[in-house]
């Protein structure tokens, strides 16, 4: 297997995707069961282990690239941040690893949640391997922990960009906002330039940004089709889509005459709100409907302050855990749907078949974690001068 470039905490396989839509291959290093099977389902070189525990050793003279994207339990606000008070044992274990002092055994047991000094865990490897390039990805609250990385890469020659990217700027139907950190030693590095915008204006050059992508256009739903294409669930026996059983889950259409979205309740009920013996929509999906003019929104979750989003804009942040395993589709005149894993997919830019594995509640918990896959494929194109295919930009 090629090691030129390693990702510590795969996770599925989102920078994977990434490298692949760029013609690059990685090896990844993952602790946990269903990611790893995820991971290799898709093809995806990756080694099940504890990086913290990894040696570099079988690495070193050989990588080219380094990929991370730490756990954040020091930082993340989805949570109930129990390791915030872990934040200066982390930049101090960061600190000393630059300076080639490991200390981590006694900062991990000084830590109230012993995870979070996993984000301290990229710069050991940067310091013994000293790869040409890196990419970090994290929650935006760690942008603070990464210009403590870009300080230390700066003294060692790198040339180094940090910041905060929004993915609904480059065509990921999802405004999910991360800190980055891009790295390297033999170029010169900035922030990816974005290819899509909110509100597009036209330049002094006569060009223009594509606008965000939405979630009715990343699944299918504005097709000019009376009946938009079947929407199927993830977690077949193989892993890949399933049909929705009769009866049960539904595909949301497009009301093409009033313009407004549409889910069938009885799929012996036509639209007008009359009924027929024969199936129209015998051989497809079920499909039902609710009265003209209802809005379908996306929910993240039941609380008070859940985003809400029209399926007529990008989506929010998904997260799936404790607090918001709940993300529905919603609608005043209807039942909320839960969503998919394969719609969830969608809205992280994977392929609507991505293998993921294990339990509902496992793969949900891989979509919401992973880095969506073209985002990276952007950070890593700015990272490595790798360019990335017009038909990709324009498919987003």
């Amino acid at each position: 297997m090629s090691a030129d470039i390693v990702e510590l905490f795969r996770g599925p396989g989102g920078w994977a995707e990434g490298l692949r839509m760029l013609g690059l291959a990685d090896v990844g290093l993952e602790w946990d069961t269903a990611a790893c099977r995820t991971a290799h389902a898709a093809g995806h070189a990756t080694i099940q282990t504890d990086v913290a525990a990894y040696p570099t050793a079988p690495f070193a003279g050989r990588v080219k690239g380094l990929i991370a994207s730490p756990p954040c339990q020091a930082w993340s606000r989805a949570g109930k941040r129990g390791g915030l008070k872990d934040q200066p044992l982390v930049t101090q274990t960061v600190h000393d690893l630059a300076h080639g002092r490991d200390n981590r055994t006694q900062a991990r047991a000084a830590c109230k949640d012993e995870r979070s000094l996993l984000a301290a865990e990229p710069m050991r490897w940067l310091y013994d391997l000293r790869p040409e390039w890196v990419c970090m990805e994290e929650v935006p609250d760690v942008l603070p922990l990464w210009k403590q990385y870009a300080l230390y890469l700066q003294q060692w020659g790198y040339s180094t960009w940090t910041g905060v990217l929004n993915a609904a700027d480059y065509g990921v139907p999802q405004t999910r906002k991360r800190a980055i950190l891009i790295a390297s030693r033999i170029r010169r590095v900035t922030a990816p330039d974005p290819t899509h915008a909110k509100a597009p204006e036209m330049d002094l050059f006569e060009t223009c940004l594509q606008p965000w992508v939405s979630m009715a256009d990343a699944l299918g739903w504005g097709a000019t089709e009376r009946v938009a294409p079947t929407v199927t669930a993830g977690g077949g026996k193989t892993g890949g889509a399933e049909p929705f059983p009769s009866q049960a889950r539904q595909a949301l259409i497009k009301e093409q005459e009033r313009g407004a979205w549409i889910l069938h309740t009885n799929r012996n009920q036509l639209p007008d709100g009359s009924r027929q013996t024969a199936d129209p929509y015998a051989g497809s999906a079920p499909t039902f409907t609710v009265k003209a003019g209802g809005q379908w929104v996306l929910r993240n979750n039941t609380q008070k302050n859940a985003s809400k989003r029209s399926v007529t804009e990008p989506a929010g942040t998904l997260f799936f855990g404790a607090r918001g395993n709940d993300v529905s589709w919603v609608n005043e005149a209807a039942e909320a749907v839960r969503i998919t894993v394969a719609e969830a997919a969608v809205l992280q830019s994977f392929r609507p078949d991505y293998p993921f594995q294990g339990t509902k509640t496992k793969q949900f918990e891989q979509v919401g974690n992973a880095v969506p896959p073209l985002l990276a494929a952007h950070v890593v194109s700015a990272a490595t001068g790798t360019p990335i295919a017009a038909d990709l930009s324009d498919a987003a």
